[in-house]
This record gives structure tokens, sequence and C-alpha cells, in this order.
């Protein structure tokens, strides 16, 4: 999927750590721990997140591909301590001596990777199954989006978001707010969602969505909820019709979709275009004087005045704001267990319980910035690529005056 940027993560919810592996970032980008560890930090938040946000605190240890602030061009190589390491070191360990320690899981959960991951691997412990299977493991992602999200801030593109509903109750006025052509709407309603414990704009939905997640606490139950991706500053020109595997709305959906528990990615207006007639879907184009659409000098003297197709058409960036909304379902490890079967003995059981979250849906928003982040920046890097940050310069500000000369 990825063609200049590359990258891996390896780890275990309770191993030592995880790891992560970016190649393709290009020489002299200014990059330090804390540019990382912001970020994480921000994953880490949210009203409804488990007792593991309680232990861990995320840092980024950056062990390669920088020297004195500045990439090297080469990989970079970053490893995140797990705190509760501690406490798992037997039963997680490498060695074949340890082997039997800790009790062995054998009741999958409904909605985990559970059972289908132990007939696939063959494990009888599932517990080899549900550590890496973790959305602990999106730390790790999120890591290699901070350092995107730094790339592509050379260039003046943002990547933020908010949540737009949380268990059926929907932040009003906030909804298709992000389709029109201003900036500064956006950078509003991601400011507000920054301040707020579920990163949602709308304060009045924020109580309601606060109070449900209470709720949802004191049953037992988990809740799951919409969010909003909105990345500006980003030219006309990147991704391609030409291939499928090309086209930025699919990428970009494809990063989406493998964040845990997302089960709907959407563009633009998305399904609800599917609903409404062909003359009030597509983005009119002008052209002239456009003083009130400050994007628009990322596609020369064309503008729109809305922006229902999400940035995106014909699967390339039409220098509108890129729009993508994903959907997630609540987390399916509950206090209030389900209906299991016992792998070995073959008998009913209620679902083992682990540690986790009753909503998640903020923390996710942060994740999907950063893997949105990783195909946007890696989109990028194919238009303009080079070795260092000086020639992609250069590439950037010629392609701009090509396109403003159109």
């Amino acid at each position: 999927m990825f063609e200049k940027l590359k990258y891996l993560t390896s780890g275990e919810s309770h191993g030592k750590a995880l790891l992560c592996v970016m190649d393709g970032i290009p020489s002299n980008l200014s990059l330090a721990e804390k540019d990382i560890d912001m970020e994480l930090s921000r994953r880490q938040k949210g009203h409804g997140r488990g007792g593991r946000m309680k232990i861990e605190s995320d840092h980024a240890q950056i062990l390669s591909g920088v020297r004195w602030g500045k990439t090297l061009g080469s990989p970079i190589g970053i490893m995140i301590e797990n705190r509760d390491w501690k406490n798992w070191e037997t039963i997680m360990s490498c060695h074949g001596r340890d082997k039997g320690k800790g009790v062995q899981v054998t009741r999958p959960r409904p909605g985990h990777a559970d059972l289908a991951g132990a007939m696939k691997f063959s494990h009888r412990d599932i517990r080899n199954v549900l550590e890496r299977s973790s959305a602990r493991e999106t730390a790790a992602r999120t890591a290699l989006g901070a350092i995107a999200k730094k790339l592509l801030s050379e260039f003046d593109i943002k990547v933020m978001s908010y949540v737009t509903e949380v268990g059926g109750i929907e932040a009003q006025g906030i909804r298709y707010k992000a389709q029109g052509s201003e900036i500064k709407i956006i950078s509003e309603l991601f400011g507000r969602a920054e301040a707020s414990p579920v990163r949602c704009p709308d304060k009045k939905s924020e109580e309601r969505i606060i109070s449900i997640i209470d709720k949802a606490i004191k049953e037992g139950d988990s809740l799951g909820g919409v969010f909003e991706v909105v990345i500006t500053g980003v030219p006309v020109g990147l991704g391609s019709y030409s291939q499928w595997g090309s086209r930025l709305n699919a990428r970009l959906s494809y990063a989406l979709m493998g964040i845990q528990a997302i089960k709907g990615v959407e563009v633009g207006f998305g399904f609800e275009s599917a609903r409404m007639p062909g003359s009030e879907v597509m983005d009119e184009i002008f052209y002239g004087k456009r003083s009130a659409f400050s994007v628009q000098r990322l596609a020369g003297g064309f503008y729109r005045k809305t922006n229902k197709s999400g940035g995106i058409e014909g699967g390339i960036s039409t220098g509108m704001p890129i729009v993508v909304r994903a959907a997630m379902k609540p987390i399916p490890t509950l206090r209030k267990p389900l209906s299991s079967v016992d792998i070995e003995t073959k008998r009913r059981f209620d679902a083992a319980y682990e540690r986790s979250d009753v909503c998640a849906v903020p923390a996710a928003s942060v994740v999907g910035e950063a893997v949105a982040a990783l195909v946007i920046a890696d989109s990028f890097l194919c238009k303009f690529g080079g070795d260092s940050m000086e020639e992609i310069k250069r590439n950037y500000k010629g392609y701009l005056r090509q396109i403003n000369n159109f």
C-alpha cells in the first residue's frame, strides 16, 4: 500500500515494549521525542478509558535514524516501553523455562479475534492471540503518525479530528460543517475538541455523552461512536485514478479500517450522498477571485463553494479540506460478560474479562489522525519526493507555481 514510507510495528499488549521502524522519511526533518510523546499523550486521554491508562504514561525512545535533532534519511527506530511489564514478566516471557506460568485463557470473547485467531494459528492458549490483536498496538502507529504529521507541518498541512457521536448521541451542528471551504471553522471545531474530555466540539452534547458513558460504566457495558478526521492544506493532485489502489480515498479508507474496532468509513457526504439526487451532491467548479476561500491557492484559480466530495474526486485530492469519517463499534470486552464456549471443554461459559475501556472513541480519533497522516505523507512524498527536506520543498514550490498558472 505504501510506496515511499514503509513501516512495521511489533510487540504485545503486556510484553516488554512496542517497537516500530519507519523507512522513507527524508533527511533534515527536525524531530524530537517530545513531538512523538505529545501525540501518545493525546491518545491516552478520554472519558471512559480503562485502568491501563492509569498505569501507562507512554514515552517514545528514538533508537535510530535521528542525530542532533534531525532525521538522517535512514530508517527511524522507536521503542515504547510497557510499564506494566513487571507484572507480566514470566507470563509473557520469551524463555521456554517459563512455559505454563500464568492462567491459560481458553474462553474466547465475542467480538474479538480470540476464536478465529486461535483456530488460524493453532493456539490452545488464547493469550497468544489477544496480546497482539489488542488496541495497545495503536500506540506504535500513533508514534509513527506523529512523525508523518511533523513532516506535513513543514508544508502547512494539518491533520485534525473530533468526535461527532457516541452511543447514539450526535453532536449538534457539527456534521458536515467541515464540508465548507473555511479552514477557520475546522480549526475552531478542533480547538474545542482538544479541550473536551470526550473530544466533542459541542458542549451540550459533551455533557450528554459523559453521562451515557458513566451509565455504561455502572452497567458493565461499552459504547461506540463516530469520529471525523479533517486534513487541511493538501494541494490538488495527491493520489491517482490510474489504478484502484492508488486512489486517495481508497488508501485512507484502508488505513482507517485497519484501526481495531472500526466498522465503517465514509468520505465527504458518504452514505448520505446515496440518498440525494446528483444535482445536490456534486461540487460546482468556479474560477476567478477567491479571497474568501483561503484553501484555494492549492488549486490555482479554480475553487469550489462546497466540499461534499470531502476533498477527493476520482481518487485525487481537489485542494479542498479532506474529510473522512469512521464508525467504531463498542469495545467487545464487557464487565457484563456474554456467552461463549471453552475451547478445551466445549462447555458454555461467561466470556473472560480483560481490563479494558468502556468507550475508546476519543482515543480512536487520535489514532485516526495518525493513520491518515501516514497516508497523506506517503502520497505527498510520492508526488514531491526527494532525499532531503530541502529537495522536497523545492519540488513543492515548483508544483505550486505550475498549478497557479494552469
